[in-house]
């Protein structure tokens, strides 16, 4: 096999999967290991792939990656969904629940708007930083909306900054559904954005109950910012196991995993 024809075939091979490792690419078109690095090396200076220990992943999967929120509604829609509506069990009537920005807690929204309560004095208290989900639920029958101020962030149309962590910190609401770009045994719960895992960290530490809301794709990533560590997190609600690591970390953090 010519080079230019393994670098084509390696570049579908990581596009397909998402990621890749060196030892199975030396097997798979037997080369030495060095040459699948100096294949890796040329597709990573043409933006093709990001080299990470042990192999390469995707150019789209780097730690600061992230898309806009309309683009990540079409991705993992079922899943999310499925995950969306087993977070709505989990919802005690007559609570407080810290809703935060995201595609799949938007999701959680759009099930809340149907909600009813079992008595007519067991509402609910919703309170966001995302203008999408505030705007969902601004006439939504039994509920009451808490909509936290600062600065709009464009590609998520969430309120960051100083002044929401501020108004974050002084709630202490019943139970808090939070995004996430990663999960990870190690680094735990990431997001790309600073100012965004300053909101996630301070919904953390401030809700009686954390509640992280992942899909299948997340599990096992790492993203730039790290917002809380497994043990900070009480469930983990997802649509699929977890591989072996990330399991045996999630039960030695002492974190529910909860299937959707």
């Amino acid at each position: 096999m010519f080079a230019t024809e393994r670098y084509e075939k390696i570049g579908d091979l990581v596009a397909a999967e998402g990621r890749v490792s060196v030892a199975r690419l030396a097997d798979r078109f037997n080369i030495t290991q060095e040459t699948v690095r100096r294949d890796l090396a040329a597709l990573e200076n043409d933006g093709v792939v990001r080299r990470v220990h042990g192999g390469a992943v995707a150019a789209a999967k780097r730690s600061t990656g992230e898309l806009s929120l309309s683009s990540r509604q079409s991705q993992h829609h079922e899943q999310k969904l499925q995950i969306a509506r087993k977070a709505l069990d989990l919802i005690p009537a007559g609570s407080s629940v810290m809703i935060d920005a995201g595609t799949t807690t938007e999701l959680l929204a759009d099930l809340l708007q149907d909600w009813q309560s079992p008595r007519p004095e067991d509402g609910l208290l919703i309170i966001t930083h995302a203008v999408p989900i505030a705007a969902k639920l601004a006439n939504a029958p039994g509920l009451e909306l808490e909509m936290l101020g600062g600065r709009v962030r464009g590609l998520t149309r969430a309120s960051v900054g100083d002044s929401t962590v501020k108004q974050v910190e002084n709630l202490r609401p019943d139970i808090a559904f939070v995004g996430a770009n990663g999960v990870h045994a190690s680094f735990g719960f990431s997001t790309p954005d600073a100012q965004e895992a300053a909101v996630k960290s301070a919904i953390v530490r401030s809700a009686r109950r954390v509640v992280v809301l992942a899909d299948a794709s997340k599990l096992g990533e790492e993203t730039l910012v790290r917002f809380a560590a497994l043990d900070e997190v009480d469930a983990l609600v997802t649509d699929t196991v977890p591989d072996s690591v990330l399991g045996d970390a999630l039960r030695e953090a002492g974190t529910e995993l909860v299937s959707a």
